[in-house]
């Protein structure tokens, strides 16, 4: 009785993740129809220990991020400077970049961003690779700048793992870099005014930050994110890489109907626990994601009651070009206003 109450919940929460962003709140899934982090076993009278590989098993994670190391410089140049970084997350290294601008901090430190980057082959992806761009323009609005490189890119430690367990790895590492960061106690850094930023596969890491460890940050943004229901992402990419596949459907068995288990890997089921404000920005001509998925999660958003803010783009692709300026100014007065209210800003040195 319990497994067929607990797939009819799954269902219609699944059912609400395809919404268009012109679906009437009545449609959407109540609360109540959320798959639940831990259900009560009828027959035992327990909580039910969720599957390892799986949202709520992260949200009852220990987390252990530590030994952040500022290395070597990459660039000094007179607006800020480029260091090559590595931390632990957990048992695993994990290398990086950090920019750090070279105006006076604020009292209490420069607040910090910690940028997501999308899918990159692994075997072409190197230090800092992806949101090159982002991570510039940002260091030059006086945010501190972490770029982590997840596990198996650049000198990261590798996981073999990693794709078998649908890359939950990654939302690990960007925790344990928040969790390394605060260990480190670095004097430039307020490590209580935190942003996050995710493009395209790290959107979809940032939405797992953000129900994982829901006091984390207090602000996020989205660009051009993949969706909020894994499922939808499996079907569009991880079904075009056949030796993935075959290893996930080794280890698994076949899943593909198995709603449940789609459901506590989507962060789409637990968008109520959400405590911070999101800002999303989608190019209409994406060909890289579906635009629908980042309205689907801005409608779910807003049925909650959550403080979220849809910006879209006619024409604009997958990586911006036209309006990426427009876009850039948007996201740096959204930190701005989140994570510098009250805190002033400093004089150049």
């Amino acid at each position: 009785m319990h497994k067929l109450i607990f797939t009819l919940a799954a269902l219609a929460v699944l059912a609400g993740f395809s919404c268009s962003p012109r679906t009437e709140p009545s449609l959407v899934p109540a609360e109540s129809t959320k798959p639940a982090v831990n259900t009560e076993d009828e027959d035992f009278g327990g909580p039910v220990e969720p599957h390892p590989v799986s949202l709520p098993a992260l949200m009852n994670k220990d987390f252990y991020g530590h030994d952040f190391t500022v290395g070597r410089v990459l660039d000094d140049n007179p607006v800020y400077t480029r260091y090559f970084i590595t931390y632990m997350s957990g048992e695993l290294k994990i290398s990086g970049i950090m920019n750090v601008p070279k105006i006076t901090p604020p009292a209490g430190g420069y607040p910090l961003l910690i940028l997501n980057h999308g899918y990159i082959d692994t075997d072409i992806y190197s230090n800092g690779r992806g949101l090159k761009r982002e991570q510039d323009y940002l260091v030059r609005q006086g945010f501190v700048i972490v770029h982590p490189d997840y596990r198996n890119h650049a000198d990261s430690d590798d996981d073999a793992d990693v794709e078998t367990k649908f890359r939950l790895g990654y939302t690990e590492d960007v925790i344990n870099a928040v969790l390394a960061i605060r260990q480190a106690k670095l004097p430039y850094v307020n490590a209580d005014k935190i942003g996050m930023m995710g493009h395209s596969m790290g959107g979809g890491v940032t939405q797992n930050v953000l129900i994982v460890k829901p006091d984390l940050v207090q602000a996020a943004v989205l660009y051009a994110p993949v969706s909020g229901d894994y499922k939808n992402n499996y079907e569009r990419y991880t079904t075009r890489r056949p030796e993935t596949l075959a290893r996930i459907i080794a280890t698994y068995g076949e899943i593909t109907g198995n709603i449940e288990f789609w459901a506590n890997l989507s962060a789409s089921s637990f968008y109520d626990r959400i405590a911070a404000p999101v800002e999303i920005h989608i190019g209409t001509a994406d060909e890289s994601v579906e635009p629908e998925w980042s309205y689907a999660i801005q409608a779910r958003l807003e049925w909650l009651g959550k403080p979220v803010v849809l910006h879209e783009y006619q024409g604009e692709h997958h990586e911006f070009s036209r309006d990426w300026t427009l876009m850039m100014s948007r996201i740096a007065d959204f930190f701005t206003t989140e994570l510098k209210t009250g805190a002033g800003t400093g004089e150049t040195s």
